[in-house]
């Protein structure tokens, strides 16, 4: 009985020590890879609650690496056909409605999606989690029950990121996102991304549900629901095109 106790301690410090000697460069790559794939397909409902009101927005994306996106409206009517698209740093806005393709600015990267709480850069991801920040670990910790690294992000000098700090804590069975906090250049807490209800899509266990939730308006929130994804899918960068953004049903 007494070796049996000797060989579980050894094999807890063992664990032990390999999660303290992973590095935060490491958690945020696994992370990261696992979140985008290689390439991507995701289905989508987003729901923005604001103090009088609350409207539903279904959409479908695709995605190939950090380079390509390329994301369709589907519904309600008035915004459907409505497109985004990211072919390497050049990013467009496809409006049915008015006939035109508009392209977009780094400099509106920060402002509102669609009206949620989620900004052009967190739907299109011109930034990078791995390329555009300085990583640290801070501590292991409990959230929700899961056990998790806690990481600080510091933009790089030349990185085009709003945040002054991001704050993420990524679970360590699954290196999923748990939780990332916002802060402005001030150290000011700007918002909140919750993320719930594990499930598997195709070969991978991810949230299909994320919160955002800003800091200032407390009766605001905008919910992240993934229906489906598939990733690793064949896909052509020729696929995210001008065209295929307007032709794209």
């Amino acid at each position: 009985m007494r070796k049996i106790l000797v060989l579980i301690v050894l094999m807890v410090t063992q664990y032990s020590l390999i999660s303290q000697n992973i590095s935060a460069i490491d958690i945020i790559k696994k992370a990261d890879s696992k979140l985008r794939g290689n390439s991507a397909y995701s289905e989508f409902t987003m729901i923005i609650i604001r103090p009088t009101y609350k409207r539903s927005i279904s959409m479908k994306a695709w995605t190939k690496g950090n380079k390509y996106a390329l994301i369709k409206i589907l519904s309600p009517a008035k915004e459907k056909g409505q497109g985004f698209l990211k072919r390497e740093k050049e990013l467009w806005n496809w409006i049915p409605s008015i006939d035109r393709m508009i392209k977009m600015s780094s400099s509106i990267m920060s402002q509102s999606w669609m009206g949620s709480d989620l900004s052009n850069d967190d739907m299109i991801r011109e930034s990078s989690m791995v390329n555009d920040y300085n990583h640290k670990l801070i501590k292991h910790e409990i959230i929700r029950g899961l056990n998790s690294y806690k990481l600080e992000l510091i933009p790089k000098p030349n990185s085009a990121i709003v945040w002054g700090k991001v704050n993420i804590w990524i679970d360590k069975e699954y290196f999923t996102l748990v939780r990332i906090e916002n802060y402005d250049q001030d150290n000011i807490l700007v918002q909140t991304i919750e993320y719930f209800d594990l499930k598997t899509f195709g070969d991978r266990i991810l949230p299909s549900r994320m919160e955002i939730s800003p800091s200032d308006k407390k009766s605001n929130k905008t919910t992240l629901i993934t229906n489906k994804a598939d990733f690793n899918i064949k896909i052509n960068e020729s696929f995210f095109s001008q065209q295929n953004l307007k032709n794209t049903q």
